[in-house]
């Protein structure tokens, strides 16, 4: 009797993320939300992920389901337990050793803002965790692939280089470029490095150790958070140093990008948004901009154009050149809501012009996860005048929240925004306003032509809701991450999920779930900032994310 053909499913395919932090654990940015829903969005392709994290405070008071699967007497000096637990359904590892991790502050830092002086051993035990886990240390699992998130999860490219044992393949991810995990090459034998790894073709960098660098040289291949950005680094003025190793690694480099958890981020269920809306409802949100400004101390005025800014308040994110140019911009009838913090400059100048204009700008020089959902949920535009971006994620809100991004032309806002030209307009296609160079002319001409559009109502409400039913979901890049996966892992097969024959982002449109329940708040953004202004200028040698 002839037998039908079954069409057999891939089995599931085990993958080691290693990252310094994870939404909402602990994050002070895209890192922490990256690495808290990809994992989630992967499941769909028959990816497995366990995440390795430090053991911050935070980190263990979340990790639930919890169980010791390995102690190390020794790792670079220090005793580590490894936890096995379950954090929002999301599978953990925790490498816990309080003497590096228990510890007040953000990751990196002291409360009062200065990089904990021994940041480099304490990523390099974790990495080197990382490298035992990929080495197959657990008798229970093993990973088929391990993914390294920027220079903190990198060194476990070096270890398993160096080691030169079997080891699955690394694929690490270029989140942002300028923090490359620099210390004294005197330290290389406290990380566990052999006298060999300081060299040209190896650790060494200017003198001194980078971190990132093991990542960029011995993964198996590189992830850029955008197409744009894998490009960018390969040239003088965004490689940031490395641009010369980046174009002899082109042929494993490549752009996906970051993608949104929409559960997480949906203004009809978002308990962040005090009057819920559907996605797409360009009329149901207008409560918001009035309640958003009476919170704020700002007249509530309907025809105000209402920007907003969501920020870390640093000179990578442009906002120095924002504070130059708010006198100028208030000669409007505009107004300007700022959520963020970091260098004391920059926030001192805000500061000192709220008192100057105090019915047209109002400031929350703090980080707060749940203005910075509601701000969207509110303003008519949020500016993004970024030196560089490697990906962006509040473009990301903003479009799926109804507030028209007005962005400077770099990295991924350059792929995830149409600029709203004639032409663009007349296509019915634009979704914000994009500029470029990043300066204070050009980002007031940006401003200047948003203020002409909002003039315009049914120009802008199509702007919005362009915005809104852009795909920002992980559908598509997660699948990217699959067959990236499924290729290093010698994986030929493909992977069909139910959603791929479904149209993306249509269900989001008409759905209505119930409300969701109140988040977990994060660990508090760190402070930061340069006072250089382009992007080479703004290379890291410290060690924050």
């Amino acid at each position: 009797m002839t037998q039908t053909p079954v069409a057999m499913t891939p089995a599931t395919l085990n993958v080691l993320s290693v990252a310094s932090e994870m939404y909402p654990l602990i994050k002070t940015g895209g890192l922490g939300d990256v690495v808290g829903s990809l994992p989630g969005a992967l499941l769909s392709y028959g990816i497995k992920t366990h995440t390795l994290l430090p053991g911050y405070p935070s980190v263990m008071k979340g990790l639930t389901e919890r169980r010791i699967v390995k102690r190390f007497e020794n790792v670079l000096g220090h005793a580590v337990t490894l936890w096995e637990g379950l954090a929002r359904g999301r599978s953990l590892f925790v490498a816990d050793v309080p003497a590096l991790y228990d510890r007040p502050g953000n990751p990196y830092g002291s409360p009062t803002g200065q990089d904990w002086p021994d940041n480099g051993i304490r990523y390099a035990v974790l990495a080197r965790v990382g490298a035992f886990i990929a080495q197959g240390c657990l008798e229970h699992w093993r990973p088929a692939v391990v993914q390294t998130h920027d220079w903190q999860g990198a060194l476990v490219a070096a270890y398993l280089h160096y080691d030169g044992v079997e080891a699955p393949p690394v694929s690490h991810v270029i989140h942002n470029l300028a923090f490359q995990g620099i210390f004294p090459r005197e330290n290389l034998e406290t990380y566990g490095l052999p006298p060999r790894a300081f060299a040209l073709e190896g650790l060494e960098y200017h003198g001194q150790i980078s971190f990132l660098k093991a990542g960029l040289l011995f993964a198996k291949s590189l992830t850029a958070v955008s197409p744009t950005y894998a490009e960018e680094i390969q040239t003088a003025e965004y490689g940031m140093g490395f641009d010369g190793l980046l174009r002899t690694r082109s042929a494993a480099l490549s752009g996906i990008l970051n993608g949104l958890d929409l559960k997480e981020w949906d203004p009809l269920t978002d308990p962040a948004v005090t009057f819920p809306y559907a996605v797409g409802d360009i009329v149901g949100r207008r409560a918001n901009k009035r309640v958003f400004q009476a919170e704020f101390g700002l007249p509530q005025k309907a025809d105000t154009f209402l920007l907003g800014l969501v920020s870390r308040l640093t000179t990578q994110k442009g906002v120095d050149i924002l504070a130059e140019i708010v006198p100028r911009l208030f000669e409007w009838n505009v107004q300007l809501a700022i959520v963020g913090i970091g260098d004391q400059e920059i926030m001192r100048s805000f500061a000192e012009l709220q008192s100057r204009y105090p019915h047209q700008l109002a400031c929350h020089l703090n980080y707060s996860e749940i203005l910075g959902h509601k701000l969207h949920s509110a303003v008519d535009a949020s500016l993004i005048p970024s030196r560089f971006e490697p990906c962006g994620l509040t473009q990301l809100h903003a479009l799926r929240y109804g507030s028209v991004p007005i962005a400077a032309r770099v990295g991924g806002l350059s792929d995830t925004i149409v600029d709203a030209n004639s032409a663009a307009i007349a296509e019915g296609v634009a979704n914000g306003i994009l500029f470029a160079p990043t300066n204070r002319e050009t980002l007031m001409g940006a401003v200047r032509r948003a203020y002409v559009l909002f003039q315009q109502k049914s120009v802008w409400a199509r702007l919005q809701r362009n915005g809104a039913l852009h795909d920002v979901s992980w559908e598509g890049k997660a699948a990217d991450y699959a067959k990236l996966f499924r290729e290093l892992a010698g994986c030929s097969e493909s992977y069909k999920t139910l959603h791929d024959d479904i149209a993306p982002r249509r269900g989001d449109v008409l759905k209505r779930p119930a409300r969701a329940p109140q988040r977990i708040q994060p660990a508090r953004m760190p402070p930061g900032g340069l006072r250089s202004t382009g992007p080479e200028s703004q290379k890291r040698t410290g060690t924050r994310a």
